[in-house]
């Protein structure tokens, strides 16, 4: 009874109220206008229900105003919250230890895949195998065996037949069959070889026999150079040994139409292992233009790098680096930045699923058998030393920046809402008066 005695004052202080209460606290004589101050005493209860619903409203309504996303100590509050947090990553604060293990970080390198093959056991690229296609060639003096008219010499002669057998397609097994000569295993035999086996076969049957051997179509000593290049082919193999670089470009290079080779991904399969490498990076470092080896497999992937921003930046925006490397710094300042009115400059965060040796070196958990995991860095943009850390941490493809917004965010946004409902009940009152 006393609260509604008191709001009855509060709203109509120069009004005649007559104020009887029954056991139910019921107001039965409420206000009566009097004529001359009606205008007035209407414009002041105006005010006052503004003024109780604003108070209201800032009381129970902040929390329900819209936001781009947490602040820092919601970020916090939901890395220890098991409900909220489906996965298990920490808060890493960005300093000069992080950027030497981040920088100590080598991905696989194709030389590593090279390691078992030295120069001075290098891989052949002239035996045969299955699949290949042979054309032998006879020469015969005298009685020629292959002769398709029997033809023979006279005696004494010098003259040579030249017989081209079919050709001579290599068995899943590895065997040929060779005319008059039967079968013969031929699998990781040198042309040289093969010649001269065929030689001794045909010794009793053919005069002075001489043989050669070439390779008509070469599967064995063969890579496959595909993805985004201009002509994806088989690359046949030679003894001089073509390395991952000379095969690419045998393939007619990179689609430089698309874009840069920035942004060219190299995928090396061999022996069921595979590692990849920026197709710059095999440029700029011989050891990582390996030597091929028949068999391999060579990919050429068109994968533009991008990062995204989020939170109180100038503008919500996903950007490619268009340059071989970006650092936090320059990603940053392409999204314009924290905003002064909105932005928390102590909470810029980076969300990154990082490799499980450095979460362990940083001395986070890893799930078992697990090669990745979750994690968050924070750069505190308050700190001027930290700008030059933002100079030496590097970008990778899929990172995510969070730009939090300040906690005090609400309060303003608050301010503003109720500016604009406000001011066009204090424009009509001026206007009244």
């Amino acid at each position: 009874m006393a609260f509604w005695v008191y709001v009855s004052a509060l709203l109509w202080p120069d009004c005649h109220l007559d104020h009887n209460f029954s056991c139910g606290v019921t107001l039965t004589n409420f206000c009566l206008l009097k004529t001359l101050d009606e205008v007035l005493c209407r414009t002041r209860k105006s005010r006052r229900f503004a003024a109780i619903g604003g108070g209201l409203l800032l009381l129970a309504g902040c929390n329900s105003l819209p936001e781009s996303g947490p602040t820092e100590r919601q970020i916090n509050q939901a890395a220890h919250d098991p409900k909220r947090s489906t996965l298990d990553y920490r808060i890493i604060q960005v300093n000069p230890d992080l950027i030497d293990i981040l920088a100590s970080q080598v991905p696989p390198l194709f030389s590593s895949l090279d390691a078992g093959h030295s120069l001075h056991n290098p891989p052949r690229n002239d035996t045969i195998g299955p699949g290949d296609i042979l054309q032998v060639s006879i020469y015969e003096v005298g009685s020629a065996l292959f002769s398709p008219n029997g033809m023979s010499m006279s005696a004494g002669a010098n003259t040579s037949m030249a017989s081209n057998l079919p050709p001579l397609n290599v068995d899943g097994n590895g065997n040929i069959e060779v005319p008059f000569g039967g079968q013969l295993y031929v699998s990781g035999m040198t042309t040289n070889q093969l010649a001269e086996a065929i030689t001794l076969r045909l010794k009793w049957k053919s005069q002075s026999p001489q043989v050669l051997v070439r390779i008509v179509s070469d599967i064995t000593n063969s890579v496959i150079v595909y993805g985004g290049v201009r002509e994806p082919n088989r690359i046949p193999l030679t003894p001089n040994r073509e390395h991952i670089l000379d095969v690419i470009a045998l393939a007619g290079g990179e689609d430089r139409t698309v874009q840069s080779d920035e942004d060219y991904i190299v995928r090396l399969t061999r022996d069921e292992k595979v590692a990849e490498l920026p197709l710059k990076t095999i440029e700029n470092d011989p050891a990582q233009n390996i030597v091929m080896q028949p068999g391999d497999r060579v990919q050429l992937i068109y994968q533009p790098r991008s990062f995204s921003v989020f939170g109180a930046s100038e503008r919500v925006t996903q950007e490619q680096f268009t340059t071989p490397d970006l650092t936090m710094a320059e990603a940053i300042s392409r999204s314009g930045g924290p905003i002064d009115s909105r932005a928390d400059p102590n909470a810029i965060y980076l969300f990154r699923f990082e490799s499980a040796d450095v979460l362990k070196r940083l001395g986070v958990p890893v799930d078992k058998g697990a090669t990745v995991g979750p994690v968050i860095y924070q750069l505190d943009m308050m700190n001027p030393s930290n700008y030059f850390l933002a100079q030496r941490f590097m970008m990778r493809d899929h990172d995510i920046i969070y730009i939090a917004n300040a906690s005090s965010n609400k309060f303003y946004k608050f301010f503003g809402l109720i500016s604009t409902l406000v001011s066009p009940g204090i424009t009509a009152a001026w206007m009244v008066k």
